[in-house]
């Protein structure tokens, strides 16, 4: 039964820790040698909440964050993810935390908590807002947030409240000896320490459970006892009704309803999935994230204790922890195809779901402003004598009749490149876009050549995270073989740089201009370029001659990518009315989402301004008014479809 069946605005709210991690992605090296980090949320309660949200439920997480830019990226990503952040408070005086973190081999993973004074762990009874914990069907509470008098009377308090409102209270016991001061700075991988204040402590918490979930080292710090089974007894005798989950890594999960036998294994046993330890951390969290999405979705135990497994097993086998967490989708896909791969880092078709069923956001229609030029304003400046440093400037312009035209609208773009346009770059960060794109061919070239360098990976780990890398490829199904397979590994290549550097790509196809451009052209051109596993984001394709030939398109993709974000129509200069005709060709096309068109935009505007005859204000006018129209029939032509 979901949020919406019981009138409750959310699922789940979990409570406590939020966090930056950054983690070493030199594999099998110390700490103390790593050069270069990833960066995502972490935190127990972040994780879990990402998480939960990715799995389909409506989470929200109750934590503070600095008044930073650790804190505001935080914030950022939880709203990315779909978590609700309303109780996310900004604290003044204290930063986010920060965790550090190497994997130095599959048993060792040295880690740095800086969590001193840190933000989070401000929390406190006045943040807990009593709407807010009635809004949720259960909260999640987690053992750190004991461990401080502050935070353990605000989980108490959410305990109460959601208690008071028929909700459910779930218990991550989520142990960190040196985070209750039981070990140094140096010992943040630390696992398990005895102590009887933390036991005696926490067995407080346990009669007001509903759900209670730990690792066997966590199942032994919340009982006091010395043995499982004898801890797992004494957390039934303080915790009459709750249902008990023991977590057992790759051996799977235990659950417990009831009355604790003398059989450890006499419970619900959640099968694991034995796979490859990359990175433990953050398994827990995925495990945690899937038991909720089926216990609290009302699936059986044997099914909640599934999907937990398997999360756990995505976690376990990537590199970072929230990031890593698989969407509903993906866990799926997974549970029906399974995989050949003992890696699943490794696996090809899982690892395509998971990138596609996180995007960093959705763009269902896409109006770009293409002015990623080089050659075509290089010859005309050289042809008007024009100095050729003011295309730079020109492009600046550009951007700026773009925003003009976009003003804070959702759906529009820019096509930018590097060699001319890195001024106009910024000047486009100053507005509200949701896409960018940027060049990485040689104009021109054929077979495919990158520009400014071969190693197109090292160049693309430059880029910001959200610009998409775009590549255009004069490709014809007929070409000869030997000059298709050049022009195949260098877009291959190119496709697993951008999977490994974590940036989308658009790849643009170009095929009239070397052959027959029929309704088969571009299908089989498609065809060829999935079958060696070259999956873009973006296809950019020609105007097409008939509706059978987008058909046509539209089943390849369907067939080989459902998870594609569409194809953009390019423009190849031509004049406004006939673009306005392809626009219509495609309303009964779904797959095409968009346009990106350049010299019908610009090349009138160009040519003036660089012979000196136009102001800046009449070019950017002049562009404006051009784009517009283009929107226009755009927009115009999707409501053809809609109809």
């Amino acid at each position: 039964m979901g949020s919406a069946a019981t009138g409750k605005k959310l699922d789940v709210i979990t409570i406590g820790r939020s966090s930056v991690d950054l983690y070493g992605q030199q594999i099998g090296s110390r700490l103390e040698d790593i050069a270069s980090f990833a960066k995502s949320v972490g935190g127990c309660p972040a994780n879990i909440a990402i998480g939960t949200a990715r799995l389909g439920l409506r989470s929200a997480l109750l934590s503070r964050v600095g008044d930073e830019q650790m804190g505001r990226f935080i914030r950022e990503q939880m709203l990315r993810e779909g978590v609700a952040v309303d109780g996310v408070i900004t604290d003044a005086e204290r930063l986010s935390a920060l965790v550090i973190l190497s994997v130095e081999n599959d048993k060792s993973f040295p880690l740095i908590f800086y969590r001193e004074n840190c933000a989070d762990m401000a929390l406190n009874e006045d943040d807990v807002d009593p709407e807010f914990i009635r809004s949720a069907r259960a909260v999640v509470v987690t053992g750190t947030h004991f461990s401080k008098p502050n935070t353990d009377a605000a989980q108490r308090k959410a305990i109460r409240l959601i208690k008071e409102a028929g909700g459910k209270v779930v218990f991550d016991i989520d142990y960190r000896p040196n985070l209750w001061g039981l070990a140094g700075h140096g010992a943040g991988d630390s696992r398990y320490i005895a102590s009887d204040a933390v036991s005696s402590h926490l067995k407080t918490v346990l009669a007001d459970c509903d759900l209670i979930v730990g690792t066997e080292e966590e199942v032994l710090i919340a009982s006091g006892e010395a043995d499982l089974l004898a801890a797992l007894k004494t957390i039934r005798a303080l915790s009459a009704h709750a249902t008990i989950v023991l977590k057992r890594g790759p051996m799977g999960c235990i659950v417990y309803e009831g009355a604790i036998s003398d059989n450890l294994e006499d419970g619900i046993v959640g099968k694991g999935f034995p796979i490859e330890v990359f990175n433990v951390l953050g398994a827990g969290d995925a495990f945690m994230s899937g038991f909720l999405r089926g216990w609290l979705g009302g699936e059986s135990l044997a099914t909640a204790a599934t999907w937990a497994n398997a999360c756990g097993a995505f976690a376990v086998s990537r590199l970072l922890c929230s990031p890593e967490i698989p969407t509903f989708e993906e866990l799926q896909f997974f549970l029906e195809h399974g995989s050949p791969q003992h890696a699943l880092r490794k696996d090809e078709a899982i690892n395509h779901v998971h990138w596609a069923t996180t995007r960093r956001h959705d763009i269902p229609s896409m109006m770009a402003f293409a002015i990623d030029h080089r050659v075509q304003l290089e010859d005309l400046s050289q042809r008007l004598g024009a100095d050729i440093g003011r295309v730079q400037a020109f492009k600046e312009l550009a951007v700026k009749a773009a925003a003009r035209v976009a003003d804070g609208r959702s759906g529009y773009g820019m096509l930018l490149d590097e060699k001319f346009g890195r001024e106009a770059m910024f000047e486009f960060a100053r507005h509200n876009f949701d896409w960018l794109g940027r060049p990485v061919e040689l104009p021109g070239s054929r077979p495919l050549r990158f520009e400014f360098s071969q190693d197109i990976g090292s160049q693309l780990a430059e880029w910001p995270v959200d610009h998409c890398i775009k590549c255009l490829c004069f490709y014809h199904p007929d070409d000869p073989a030997d000059l298709k397979a050049e022009q195949q590994a260098k877009l291959r290549a190119l496709f697993e740089a951008a999977r490994k550097v974590g940036r989308e790509l658009l790849i643009e196809i170009i095929a009239g201009k070397h052959g027959v451009l029929d309704d088969m052209t571009i299908p089989r051109a498609l065809e060829e370029l999935y079958a060696l596993g070259i999956k873009p984001d973006w296809w950019k394709l020609e105007p097409q001659a008939s509706a059978a030939a987008w058909k046509k398109i539209e089943a390849v993709i369907e067939k080989n990518d459902p998870w594609c974000r569409g194809v953009v129509l390019l423009g190849l200069e031509a004049p406004q009315d006939e673009l306005e005709a392809a626009f219509a060709a495609t309303a009964n096309a779904p797959v095409v989402k968009g346009f990106a068109v350049g010299r019908t935009i610009f090349m009138d505007a160009a040519e003036q301004w660089l012979a000196g005859k136009i102001s800046d204000e009449a070019a950017i006018a002049d562009m404006a008014d051009r784009f517009e129209k283009l929107t226009r029939a755009w927009l115009a032509s999707r409501k053809q479809q809609a109809a």
